[in-house]
């Protein structure tokens, strides 16, 4: 169980790593007009796959699962409430984003419990 925030995580992240980069219409309402733009999502696929690869790091080997812990909950919380931001700013995107919304609160805070239980360990 120490390690399920990161497994999920993983299995998570690398599939919507990809379809950010190279489908990014296929399950959201995203049209890329400029090389710029697909430039960005690449970038965020890069760092979405950076982090699974972190986090199967921490989980295969116990000297780095504090720190793959640790940017697991920033990761998770940060995108978790920058889409609060955004849809107390915006309004409320699709299904998808919000089903995402809730999973990366509870991935984040679900971490915070994790690291918490191990310190009193």
């Amino acid at each position: 169980m120490k390690n399920l925030h990161l497994f999920i995580s993983v299995l998570i992240v690398i599939p919507a790593a990809l379809v950010y980069g190279f489908q990014p219409n296929l399950l959201f309402d995203v049209n890329l007009d400029t090389i710029d733009e697909a430039n960005i999502l690449k970038a965020i696929m890069g760092l979405y796959l950076s982090f699974a690869v972190l986090w199967s790091l921490g989980i295969l080997k116990p000297s780095l699962w504090k720190v793959a812990t640790v940017s697991n909950i920033i990761f998770m919380l940060g995108l978790g409430f920058g889409r609060i931001i955004s849809m107390l700013f915006d309004g409320f995107p699709s299904s998808v984003f919000i089903i995402g919304t809730i999973g990366e609160m509870i991935l984040g805070f679900y971490g915070c419990y994790i690291l918490q239980r191990e310190k009193e360990m």
